[in-house]
């Protein structure tokens, strides 16, 4: 050092202002993106999470509504033999669970305006006050006036609302994709941030970019186990309902099925021994077709609950029976084949591939507007394949990633390690393609 010149400065008063700086930023990085988290899990649970809620009670009203037009249809059907004040127990049963529905919808509701729902709410209203009225003309004798009553105003009146139902569903479908919109926006400003914090402090501390990198990356991480654990989750609560439904279906079917047999055959005994004069006698009979009515319903649900023809002949034949029953209760003109070799295959995987079907078919018959749909299995050497091809409107990209159904058969084929694809024909519409790897273990050649 020569004369005169000045000691030089230490860099740390440097170093410590650049450290506290750095520090100041990281902590209103930090208390920003604290505040931008809050914002958005404050907006999907109070937004997103109850406009999904409020769209679940909107789909059950529209099922409800949907059953209304299914009996009055029946109502006017020329060829049932019961008098209208025979579906009056009917009408009540669907009023219950509609209001019921309403009910929870209003507390969940997000989305549609109030002035909508209210609309809504006296629509159904001046609806069953209809209701109420012709059912009183059917029992004051007007079966007639009755009847054009429900075909001239209570089938209008059903269109009516389920149109202004799937109102109100689009609208909590463009609240939905709004509040998407409102969460990206506040991803973009979080991302900017992370962009001004980097370019600040980057020429003071590398270290510090190198430490937020590695937390971003663990970060990541974490994100993606918790995705894995989520699918895991998901996959066990689809194992679990289906053996809780397999349980079910078998306490149906072999408790209550036996004791309703047991009641019809002591019934048809006491029948027997009662004098033909006697008017206990007509009433036996008719207690015993109430017990056989009851039975064949309750093996109708447990069949419906877990399909007992899966464990006794096989996924093959449960296809080819679902497919022959299907297609009348759909509306549908359902054609089934198979190629390969028969092949027998794991009960577990069996359930799966047959839940599938039934959620593909289900959506050709709601979605397409096709008339026909066919359904094709293939045993293919180490793998099972399953198609559902029609040829109607097709599937939107949006809804094969975002609907509940396809979200759950998405679920099932990864739960048997395998894989479901959505494609479009070269003559329209939708191919839903099921590919399931199958072990040794689980095929043996019939």
């Amino acid at each position: 050092m020569t004369r005169g010149s000045s000691p030089g400065r230490s860099p740390t008063p440097g170093l410590l202002i650049g450290l506290i700086l750095t520090l100041a930023a990281v902590v209103v990085y930090s208390r920003s993106v604290n505040r931008e988290m809050t914002r958005l899990r404050a907006l999907q649970t109070d937004l997103v999470d109850r406009n999904r809620k409020d769209s679940l009670q909107l789909l059950r009203v529209q099922n409800n509504l949907n059953l209304l037009g299914l009996a009055m249809r029946d109502v006017l059907d020329g060829n049932q033999p019961y008098p209208l004040a025979a579906w009056s127990t009917q009408f009540q049963r669907i009023h219950r669970d509609l209001d019921d529905a309403l009910a929870r919808e209003s507390t969940v509701a997000a989305g549609p305006a109030p002035a909508d729902r209210q609309r809504l709410f006296e629509s159904l209203d001046d609806f069953w006050r209809a209701v109420d009225r012709t059912f009183a003309l059917a029992a004051s004798g007007h079966e007639d006036r009755a009847r054009d009553d429900i075909r001239l105003s209570l089938q209008a009146r059903q269109a009516s609302l389920t149109t202004a139902v799937a109102r109100l569903l689009v609208e909590n479908n463009e609240s939905e994709e709004q509040a998407a919109a409102r969460v990206q926006a506040i991803y973009d400003q979080v991302e900017r941030q992370g962009y001004w914090l980097l370019g600040a402090t980057l020429l003071v501390i590398a270290a510090t970019g190198l430490y937020v990198i590695a937390a971003n990356r663990r970060l990541f991480a974490e994100m993606t186990a918790l995705s894995d654990g989520r699918r895991e989750l998901a996959q066990q609560l689809i194992a679990t309902r289906e053996s809780t439904l397999h349980h079910v279906s078998r306490e149906l079917h072999d408790e209550l099925g036996q004791i309703l047999t047991a009641m019809g055959s002591m019934l048809a005994r006491a029948e027997r021994r009662t004098a033909e004069d006697d008017p206990l006698r007509a009433d036996l009979r008719e207690i015993g077709e109430m017990a056989q009515r009851t039975l064949t319903n309750v093996r109708g649900l447990s069949q419906m609950l877990h399909p007992s023809i899966l464990d006794d002949l096989g996924l093959e034949s449960a296809i080819e029976a679902y497919v022959a029953a299907a297609g009348k209760q759909l509306g549908l003109d359902l054609r089934f084949s198979r190629k390969g070799e028969a092949a027998a295959v794991d009960g577990t995987v069996a359930i799966h591939v047959y839940r599938v079907l039934q959620e593909a078919l289900s959506n050709a018959a709601r979605h397409s507007g096709a008339s026909a749909v066919d359904v094709r299995l293939r045993y293919a050497v180490g793998a099972l394949e399953l198609e559902v091809e029609d040829h109607g409107s097709g599937l939107d990209a949006r809804a094969t990633r975002r609907g509940l159904g396809l979200v759950a058969m998405r679920e099932r084929a990864e739960l048997v390690g395998g894989t479901l694809t959505f494609a479009r024909p070269e003559a329209g519409g939708t191919l839903v393609r099921l590919r399931v790897p199958l072990d040794d273990a689980e095929v043996q050649a019939s």
